[in-house]
């Protein structure tokens, strides 16, 4: 069973602005804020539900790793249903796991939740970049909303930090329970004026998409359960269960017909070591954003609307960063603005380490946040450029989404990664896996440390990218200015 037609005709279209876009773009704008919208409120969600250090980051790993490990499966799933259906599907079951994230008391109850709402989020996402095509005639109104597409992306990221701070300074739950109304307009506006466009009978790799996320998530709980020593059984079965399911994925996605991986675009040593880099930076992003938002508020008893507001200058020199990074790019080559940019984290990483129980704003966060931001920004966009330099048009979309992909997971493995050595710090320290309510100043120092040493992990993950890029991405400023042009044309593909 297919999707009707709708009468209109797409071409008629010679603006973007209006409801359609209005309906695809909050959606994404739901995606991203909830990627980061949990940063600020985990602190409150710890004390209320009772969550240990070593839970509680399964409260953001969840909805990223369901997010990342299902992206690609979910473009195939919006091919199956139709463009539209898929979308529709996608918000509800993002709405409804949205509700139950409101209404949970218990952690087991948040966490499945969240994974839920990844799920909704995996199969909306994809189908709401494709009905932009669908919906927009090539040329000049379709180029305005894959701008405002884009820009959700980058506002979602900023204001989750913000919105997250003001609705949990009221009750966390709020974070999730914004999303319904949302919710529920997308779905009643889209179903009117989105056109509908018929599925089609392609193969999905179910399998391909089930190892993937396995392997994924096996990793991010071995390396979670790590603090507790690399002798600890549950470390063990679940590093070998996910290095087995990822070899057993990267197999079978050479001898499948429409696997989630085309494996087809890592051909170039560049265009793997862009995507490692992209991976780092994934995880870099998120350790760094959880991590001190729990130190502000943990260790400095910052409320959680003032630790929102802490994260506004980071949010403006990352976009100086990419601003300056966009400037340069035409004259200087990918891999030395993503090392110039990984020099500037270093220089904030190893200014923020000297961060105490006695620091202030302005003299000890402000500075290293402004620092860290722009190299953030001129990576970002470097590397960004990197993903689909000296491509054809035919080949954006897929790389687009795989690079989403490698950045979306490279969050939960980097903070589990992070997180396993902090806690391992911590406990050797005086240190103990319990709730925060229940620590004694002992324990909340050594609690602090632990989180301090976060920064020294992204710090060692910055020179490594730099060093990876400068000697392994060789794409050239032709490659890049190519990569733009075929950008530009994949906008006006059918």
């Amino acid at each position: 069973m297919t999707d009707a037609p709708q009468a209109a005709a797409p071409q008629e279209k010679v603006s973007a602005f209006g409801l359609p876009l209005l309906v695809l773009s909050l959606l994404q704008f739901m995606v991203v804020v909830d990627g980061t919208v949990v940063n600020l409120a985990l602190a409150p969600i710890q004390r209320e539900l009772g969550l240990s250090e070593s839970a509680s980051s399964w409260v953001i790993t969840a909805y990223a790793l369901a997010y990342g490990g299902l992206l690609l499966l979910g473009g195939r799933i919006g091919d199956v249903l139709g463009r539209k259906r898929a979308f529709l599907i996608g918000v509800g079951t993002f709405t409804v796991a949205s509700l139950l994230c409101g209404l949970s008391r218990w952690p087991i109850m948040l966490i499945l939740s969240r994974v839920l709402q990844g799920l909704g989020a995996a199969i909306a996402s994809p189908s709401g970049m494709a009905l932009i095509v669908v919906t927009y005639p090539p040329g000049k109104a379709r180029n305005q909303a894959f701008a405002v597409w884009s820009a959700m992306t980058g506002l979602g990221s900023v204001f989750g930090l913000i919105i997250g701070g003001a609705l949990t300074s009221i009750s966390w739950e709020w974070i999730f329970l914004i999303n319904v109304p949302i919710g529920i307009f997308i779905v009643i506006a889209g179903h009117y004026v989105l056109g509908a466009v018929e599925g089609q009978r392609v193969p999905l790799d179910i399998w391909g998409a089930i190892l993937a996320t396995l392997g994924s998530t096996a990793l991010v709980l071995g390396l979670t359960s790590a603090g507790k020593g690399a002798s600890n059984p549950v470390f063990i079965v679940a590093m070998l269960v996910g290095i087995a399911s990822l070899g057993a994925f990267f197999i079978t996605q050479k001898h499948t017909e429409n696997g989630v991986l085309p494996l087809s675009l890592f051909t170039r040593r560049d265009r793997v070591f862009t995507f490692i880099a992209i991976f780092l930076l994934g995880a870099i992003m998120t350790t760094v954003a959880v991590f001190v938002a729990l130190y502000v508020q943990t260790i400095l008893k910052y409320t959680t609307l003032r630790a929102g507001l802490a994260f506004i200058p980071f949010a403006f020199a990352l976009a100086l960063g990419a601003a300056t990074a966009s400037k340069i790019s035409m004259k200087w080559a990918p891999r030395w603005i993503i090392l110039a940019g990984c020099i500037f984290m270093v220089i904030g990483f190893g200014w923020g380490t000297a961060i105490s129980e006695e620091s202030t704003f302005w003299a000890d966060i402000f500075p290293p946040t402004l620092i860290i931001g722009y190299g953030v920004g001129l990576v970002s966009i470097a590397l960004t450029l990197s993903a689909v330099a000296g491509v054809k048009p035919i080949d954006v979309g897929p790389l687009t989404a795989i690079s989403l992909v490698a950045q979306t997971l490279g969050g939960p493995i980097g903070l589990a990664f992070a997180g396993a050595l902090a806690q391992s710090y911590t406990r050797h320290h005086g240190g103990a896996d319990i709730p925060v309510t229940e620590m004694n100043s002992v324990q909340l120092h050594a609690l602090g440390e632990g989180y301090l040493l976060t920064l020294f992990v992204c710090l060692g993950l910055a020179v490594v990218m730099g060093i990876l890029s400068a000697l392994f991405i060789r794409f050239t400023v032709p490659d890049v200015v190519e990569g733009q042009k075929a950008n530009e044309a994949a906008n006006d593909l059918p």
